[in-house]
């Protein structure tokens, strides 16, 4: 790869990890970057406001469905990389409405493809050669796991959501691409990011803000379904260690060797609010957790074995699951103004997926 500044378009670099890795790409690195977002509900341009005054920042309102708009942004922006992370992510709304995870997801993704295809066939010699168009998906295209293993690079494809049906089918497509066309691909797989920025329909910063505010803690089933946790930070930067130094045609799996259950996820939360910003009308916040019926085809386990990015492309996550988690309630409590804005019409805090 070139060793000269790159110029990265990040697709839904107004979520919730685009942002992570476009705010890495301003603040760790010499590179320029283009978001690209349609500004969906989980699209947010609060959380790019500590790098939207920047020179090398630049932000392009579209929809990657719309092929004939991606092809013109690649032709002016000439990028370098393209980092794909628009997607539908929440798999509780694919089982509400698994129509908008097709559409965005897979065809989406063929759209990008197109686009990114044909402004790469026509770069002269060297740019060509150093082009790189990342993927970035999920473990859960990887089914569920027993209690004992681990999802690695070579691990069959078992998607049970139509969240993880729709991220499978554009990993295949990608792939595809890179077969078929010679298109230059990576695709990296990541188990469950959290931390800063993260839209509060998700468990974590759904918990946080309802027992800050007293409200019940919903939990599903028992609680004894396991992720493992990836502080989004510590994702941003393999994703870019990953498009500047991975292997063309490879896959990485990306995760913080952090399992948890979510019942323990959620009373650890409980204990770090409980010192933090302790509240005697609410109490230990134990007390508002909430099992409620659990959602269809929840997936029992996820665990990542990232054993190949380290060994390969040297990365390492920087933050245990104890000093991520604590980093993430204090930055919920310093910045009340984002989430509030967020909670006061767009999302209630409500679990979703229950099915019909």
């Amino acid at each position: 790869m070139s060793s000269s500044p790159h110029r990265i378009i990040v697709t839904g670099g107004a979520g919730f990890i685009g942002s992570a890795v476009a705010r890495e790409i301003i603040a760790g690195t010499p590179h320029a970057v283009l978001v690209l977002d349609k500004l969906t509900y989980a699209g947010n341009l609060d959380s790019l406001k500590p790098v939207e005054n920047d020179p090398r920042y630049s932000f392009v309102r579209a929809d990657i469905l719309d092929t004939a708009r991606m092809s013109e942004v690649m032709g002016s922006f000439r990028p370098t990389m393209v980092m794909h992370l628009a997607a539908e992510s929440h798999v509780d709304r694919s089982i509400d409405g698994p129509g908008a995870f097709i559409q965005t997801n897979v065809v989406g993704t063929y759209s990008l493809l197109q686009a990114a295809l044909g402004y790469w066939q026509g770069l002269p010699g060297f740019e060509k050669d150093a082009f790189r168009f990342h993927h970035v998906s999920t473990d859960e295209v990887f089914g569920s796991l027993g209690p004992e293993g681990f999802f690695t690079e070579a691990t069959a494809y078992d998607p049970r959501s139509p969240y993880s049906a729709s991220k499978a089918a554009s990993d295949h497509l990608v792939r595809a691409w890179h077969h078929t066309y010679g298109l230059p691909t990576l695709v990296s797989n990541c188990s469950n990011n959290y931390g800063p920025y993260h839209f509060p329909e998700k468990l974590i910063p759904l918990v946080i803000l309802n027992a800050l505010e007293g409200k019940p803690l919903p939990v599903y089933g028992d609680g004894s379904n396991v992720r493992d946790w990836l502080f989004v930070e510590d994702h941003a930067r393999a994703l870019l260690r990953i498009a500047q130094t991975g292997e063309v045609g490879e896959s990485y799996n990306v995760g913080g060797h952090n399992e948890k259950t979510n019942l323990e996820v959620v009373e650890a939360i409980c204990r770090i609010l409980d010192d933090l910003a302790p509240d005697g009308a609410i109490g230990a916040r134990r007390g508002l957790i909430t099992f409620v019926k659990d959602r269809p085809g929840h997936d029992r386990r996820y665990a990542i074995d990232a054993a190949k990015i380290g060994r390969e492309l040297g990365w390492t996550p920087r933050e245990t699951f104890e000093t991520g988690l604590a980093k993430t309630v204090r930055w919920y409590l310093e910045n009340r103004p984002w989430w509030e804005r967020i909670r006061s019409g767009i999302y209630r805090g409500e679990r979703l997926g229950a099915g019909a």
